[in-house]
């Protein structure tokens, strides 16, 4: 309660502190179209004459400058000077009667047209957002094409900030960990509305092909208030391929083909139609497909699920070219894997002792919508309506048990902005709601048999304002708090701050601290559970919770974190070094426990602590022209508390270091390497189990390496070819003793969840990617 007053009286003084600013002359320059309407110039400048004190419009065209600036000018009547490029330039006198209200308009200068100049500049793949107060990294297109990317799973082999494991050793899911905390505790959007979460939260991750991708946005710490409350250790915001009414910029056709040495095919297809000078269209097709069983381990069981997906968005653009701007959408999937023992016969074994298998079947259909209106005159100002809705069926067999799922959801934001006086003071409110519908049922027959049924109906409500304060030219605060109310679990508050302090030109500091709110799902977020013999415990809580999710009390933790940003040259070569520490402590938790008994799996809220610390550097340098390295080192401290005794998190590693080089020649030839160092990790307890299914307590570290070479044809501008072809775990490392006993799959010993290292080898992979654009 003390910080949320703290936070609520940070923005109460931040706004009171407007009325008490240094008085400042403020004003627009435009310029005045052939059709005779006004449009903003960005990027004049405006200083005081005489003095080499000034600044440069913004976005609307607006500026701001202090009266004392002038006091050097030598001058009694301060006076502006406004100049552009191409445009005459001109002085004002400025007095008290129009401190408040200057509006100018320049005239273009044809004698100092200029002939058409090419400039041409680098940025690197992965860069941290110069501007923004948040902790975010940005992950363009070129660096996803550093590896295959068949899937968002696999777009973070080259980001140190985060890890990606299999869930188990026989379902193929994936899951991700940012600030050493499994990804349910970082905020998945895409463009910013809801992505796959709830029941979709271990395989949702492969339901985003890697050429639909235009980029990725990487945020440490709790994330903005406007886009919900879950986010705890970060955000992970996936920008698809968008629909250009121009197709100036955008592209016509893209067309994607992968294959691997384990029989994975892959095929892809983006198309852009112009339908009229308003409106536009963008379809994304995606097919994938696993042939051949894979046993590398000898186990007896397929590292990879057989199957398939089809994968399709249909999406539209309209835009007034007023201010008004409109986008919808359709996505649907399918997905069927089949996987278990390799004599497994899905016609004649399924749901029987013969041989274990597995079947995943799902079913999404998901839509969206956006609809913003900027107004012409105050390009400051704008409101936004965002909106989706889905249904997302699974029916999953394991061995002879079965989950079968339902989830039905609805989201809408309504979002808007403006200033307050001056840029230097930007707000944003809105009012949001979601409503998810759950309907779980799990069957497991044989040692542990159970038939248990949950279902429930979440709505949450909520409202958020968000104030930016430009404190000074080199300070920026955000400040921000959201209300929302969950007819389970009641009212609640959401505080959140960041901000940015330029120390020095080349040297930036940024922080954040903010608190974070979730209910789990269990079941769909520990696949592990049905993908062994482990019986299913669940403690309710007792705080009144009992029958509402699982009986168990919402999480809450509380994030904090900072993060040191320093650009330098050396040998005429950019680079940067980052390092940053974050916290998350949590107030409640649910403790998934694997401890307590090597035969059951445990669901219980947390009594005692639970915290994660992590502490990463950061070095991006270009060594030679056109050879970038990226060196990471990253720590974590991660501890919760298992049936009253304070351990370490199971299958994490403390120790992590990593770097990636890429180099690109003259002749368009493009060359990765990447290797990634894994200290080791903490391994369940199986003490109790017999001799022949015990695990070792600690796992060995480990290296992977992963390469690839491409050649590109063509001209980026107008159309495009790239031939591909890589390789992934060079080495050939592998766990060993994947599945706990392998041998006795019906037995109460099986289990799949204890997975520290690569399941699968050595793999080669091809692909094609072409743009028309």
């Amino acid at each position: 309660m003390k910080i949320y007053l703290l936070l609520i009286a940070l923005i109460f003084t931040s706004i009171v502190s407007i009325a008490q600013e240094q008085k400042s002359v403020r004003g627009v320059v435009l310029e005045e179209t052939s059709k005779g309407s006004f449009v903003p110039l960005v990027g004049t400048t405006v200083f005081w004459l005489g003095t080499t004190q000034g600044t440069v419009t913004d976005t609307s065209g607006v500026f701001s400058l202090p009266l004392s600036l002038h006091i050097d000018s030598g001058y009694t009547e301060p006076k502006l000077i406004i100049s552009y490029l191409g445009y005459r330039s001109d002085t004002i006198g400025v007095n008290n009667s129009n401190t408040g209200k200057v509006r100018i308009i320049l005239k273009e200068d044809k004698s100092q047209s200029l002939k058409e100049v090419e400039v041409t500049a680098h940025r690197q793949s992965s860069f941290i957002d110069a501007i923004s107060p948040l902790n975010t990294t940005n992950m363009s297109e070129k660096e996803l094409f550093k590896a295959a990317c068949c899937n968002l799973s696999e777009s973070f082999e080259t980001n140190p900030s985060v890890d990606v494991n299999f869930a188990d050793a026989v379902s193929g899911a994936k899951q991700i960990q940012v600030l050493g905390l499994s990804g349910i505790y970082t905020q998945l959007t895409n463009e910013n509305l809801p992505g796959t979460r709830g029941i979709a939260a271990n395989y949702g991750l492969g339901y985003i092909p890697g050429p639909w991708i235009e980029s990725i946005q990487v945020t440490k710490g709790a994330g903005s208030v406007a886009n919900g409350y879950e986010s705890m250790a970060g955000q992970i915001n996936v920008e698809l391929k968008k629909t250009d009414i121009t197709l100036q910029n955008g592209e016509r056709i893209y067309l994607n083909t992968y294959v691997n040495d384990w029989g994975r095919l892959e095929g892809n297809l983006n198309w852009t139609q112009k339908i009229s000078s308003r409106w536009a269209t963008t379809t994304l097709l995606h097919t994938n497909t696993q042939l051949n069983k894979i046993d590398q381990n000898k186990d007896g069981f397929l590292d990879i699920p057989l199957g398939q997906q089809f994968n399709g968005i249909s999406r539209w653009k309209y835009d007034n070219g007023k201010g008004f701007l409109f986008q919808a959408g359709v996505k649907a999937l399918k997905d069927e894997r089949i996987g278990g023992q390799l004599q497994f016969n899905k016609d004649t074994d399924k749901l029987s002792t013969n041989h274990y298998g597995l079947g995943l079947a799902t079913q999404r259909i998901e839509s969206f919508l956006k609809a913003g209106y900027v107004f012409p005159k105050k390009k400051y100002k704008s409101i936004g309506l965002m909106a989706s809705g889905l249904q997302h069926i699974q029916n999953n067999f394991f061995g002879i048990s079965t989950y079968d799922a339902t989830q039905k959801s609805l989201y809408f934001n309504l979002i808007y902005q403006s200033i307050i006086n001056n840029t230097n003071h930007k707000f944003r409110v809105g009012i949001s709601q979601v409503v998810d519908n759950y309907d779980e049922k799990y069957i497991a027959k044989g040692v542990n048999a159970t038939n248990q049924n949950f279902a429930r109906t979440e709505i949450v409500t909520g409202g958020f304002v968000e104030y930016t304060w430009a404190i000074a030219p080199t300070l920026t605060t955000i400040a921000g708090l959201r209300f929302d109310y969950h007819n389970m679990f009641g009212l609640f508050a959401t505080p959140r701050l960041h901000g940015k302090w330029d120390i020095a030109q080349k040297t930036h500091l940024r922080f954040s601290a903010g608190r974070g709110q979730r209910t789990a799902n269990i079941l769909a977020e520990n696949s592990s559970v049905f993908a062994s013999s482990r019986q299913l415990i669940i403690t309710p809580s007792n705080t009144g919770f009992r029958g509402k999710a699982y009986g168990l009390s919402p999480e809450v933790a509380w994030n904090y974190g900072l993060s040191l940003h320093q650009d330098f040259k050396l040998n005429y070569k950019a680079g940067a070094i980052v390092v940053d520490f974050y916290r998350t402590d949590f107030q409640n938790q649910v403790v998934v426990d694997y401890d307590k008994n090597p035969r059951e799996i445990n669901f219980y809220n947390l009594q005692g602590k639970s915290y994660s610390n992590s502490f990463q550097t950061e070095v991006n340098y270009e060594l030679i022209k056109r050879l970038e390295i990226r060196l990471a080192y990253r720590w974590y401290d991660v501890k919760t508390t298992y049936s009253g005794q304070l351990l370490s998190r199971p299958l994490l590693a403390s120790h992590r270091a990593f770097l990636n080089l890429g180099y690109a020649t003259k002749t368009k030839w493009k060359l990765d390497y990447t290797i990634t160092w894994n200290g080791s990790k903490r391994i369940p307890n199986t003490a109790t189990n017999p001799q022949q299914y015990q695990q070792q307590v600690q796992s060995p570290s480990y290296f992977v390496m992963n390469a690839q070479i491409a050649k590109s044809f063509g001209k980026p501008s107008k159309q495009w070819l790239d031939v591909y072809a890589g390789m992934e775990n060079i080495t050939d490392f592998r766990q060993q003793n994947l599945i706990v006993a392998a041998d006795q799959p019906f037995s109460n010993y099986f289990d799949t969840s204890l997975v520290w290292g690569p399941i699968v080898g050595r793999m080669l992979y091809m692909g094609v990617r072409y743009k028309l654009k």
